[in-house]
């Protein structure tokens, strides 16, 4: 990461954006860890600030979120027998239970992996 400063009045004000960034976007999980490493783990935020490895690191914890996410779904809807068959029955059954899934899904991921350091 080059330092760069930038002249605002009399002062140099250091640029803290790095070089060249991880291609990507931020989504859902990837925007929650920002948020919560930026209100609850300031040291740890702004190291990876500083050293150029933020988004790297939001990308890598949005992935593994997202496939964790999926997963849980997949096994909480087979295991609570959410099938074709029921949602072509029951829609309203249907959606209510697989927000419910989706709820607990994402209540784990954020405490196995948001949430966590």
């Amino acid at each position: 990461m080059n330092l760069t400063y930038e002249k605002c009045g009399d002062y140099l004000i250091l640029n803290l954006i790095p070089d060249s960034e991880p291609e990507g976007e931020l989504r859902k999980f990837g925007l929650m860890r920002k948020s919560y490493l930026e209100n609850y783990r300031r040291g740890i935020y702004s190291g990876l600030l500083l050293s150029g490895e933020l988004k790297k690191h939001l990308l890598m914890i949005q992935e593994q979120a997202e496939e964790r996410f999926d997963l849980l779904v997949e096994q909480m809807a087979k295991q609570e027998g959410m099938t074709e068959q029921l949602k072509a029955q029951n829609q309203m059954l249907w959606v209510k239970r697989m927000n419910n899934i989706w709820e607990r899904a994402e209540e784990n991921v954020r405490e196995e992996i948001i949430y966590c350091l």
